[in-house]
């Protein structure tokens, strides 16, 4: 009997250890699953992004990615409000150094990663006969970006004055929100012609491009990527911040018409 007595308290302290130990294992993982990055990136990176999104949450699956797509400027002026973000992917390098040179980026973990190009398109079965942005003279309605806060209308633009084209065409502006509304004023056929990245224009059934700008028409187009300095979640920021810029990841970006510039 005294055997018994010896016994059962032993089991019943391994008892309470693993169920202890257990506990705080699935604490753990459930404080792993609830991670989340919020990621505010320029609407042109979107389908790229997504791929990308997909791949990484597949290797961290204790991290899920959130994204914020919008106008580089409505994105910057969000952070300056306080928005809580973990990472800035921009197509507007100066509102970019922007929130760096205002403490908002931290600089040691910014990078100058993607180029592009800016294009002409119109829509598939137009009979317009535009075929330059010369001709964009003949077009009735023409949309690009709001320059102010679309880095593709503000290229779009630069295009457009160096041309010596904009005072001839500019009361036939028809302003978008970013460069996804300029095509779909394309493709419905409410406009003439857009002018877009190329990156844009690739994944975008039901338009034509007919011209690419030449680089010396407009200001080198570059995204930069940093990390916000008051990210509560530094470490896996710094994760998929390294995961965007791999070689694995810039190939993807290639895949979408974007240029490797770091």
């Amino acid at each position: 009997m005294r055997r018994h007595y010896l016994i059962y308290p032993i089991i019943i302290f391994l008892l309470l250890t693993t169920v202890g130990c257990s506990g705080n294992s699935l604490t753990r993982n459930e404080d792993e699953k609830n991670i989340e990055l919020t990621i505010s990136a320029a609407a042109s990176l979107q389908d790229a992004l997504n791929d990308i999104k997909a791949r990484f949450e597949n290797e961290n699956p204790n991290i899920k990615i959130n994204y914020n797509f919008g106008s580089s400027g409505s994105l910057q002026q969000q952070i300056v409000q306080g928005a809580q973000v973990d990472l800035f992917f921009s197509a507007d390098r100066d509102k970019f150094h922007q929130l760096v040179d205002e403490g908002f980026i931290d600089e040691k973990n910014q990078i100058d990663l993607l180029g592009n190009e800016i294009v002409l398109v119109i829509p598939i079965d137009s009979d317009s006969h535009i075929e330059t942005f010369g001709d964009l003279i003949k077009a009735e309605r023409i949309s690009i970006g709001i320059p102010e806060s679309v880095p593709a209308g503000q290229y779009a633009k630069e295009v457009l004055k160096n041309l010596n084209l904009w005072n001839f065409i500019e009361g036939k502006m028809v302003y978008a929100k970013d460069v996804r509304q300029v095509l779909t004023y394309v493709k419905t056929n409410n406009v003439d012609a857009g002018i877009v990245y190329q990156t844009d224009a690739l994944i975008s059934e039901n338009i034509k491009v007919v011209a690419t700008a030449k680089e010396n028409t407009h200001s080198t187009i570059i995204y930069p990527l940093g990390l916000l300095k008051d990210t509560p979640n530094s470490e896996e920021a710094q994760l998929f911040y390294e995961f965007l810029t791999n070689d694995d990841s810039i190939k993807i970006f290639k895949k979408y018409g974007f240029k490797d510039v770091k």
